[in-house]
């Protein structure tokens, strides 16, 4: 290998390293920069690597087709999925009440 194509596979590693570590730290952000960067680093450098997050990405397509076939799927079985009550013009004092209080 030349210096060149030694370098760009120490940066491919690099770069795969710093992507998982965002990922780890819930830098969602981050992560796609640095896997942006594998991704150009793999095809500049033509080394063919399959992608790391290949699984990855076959669980997210899982998770996708499982909201699409039953919207409460993705939530989980025994989670409340009822949405936050929201306060109903009985319940909510009127303008004059809330400034008579204060």
């Amino acid at each position: 290998m030349s210096q060149i194509e030694n370098e760009l596979m120490a940066d491919l590693a690099a770069a795969e390293a710093k992507a998982w570590e965002s990922l780890a730290k819930y830098k969602f952000m981050m992560f796609g920069y640095w896997a942006a960067i594998w991704v150009h680093q793999n095809r500049v450098g033509r080394f063919k690597r399959p992608n790391p997050w290949q699984s990855l990405v076959r669980q997210a397509r899982m998770q996708i087709a499982a909201a699409a076939k039953s919207p409460l799927a993705a939530v989980g079985a025994g989670e409340d999925v009822s949405p936050p009550s929201a306060p109903t013009p009985q319940d909510t004092p009127a303008i004059h009440e809330v400034s008579a209080a204060l």
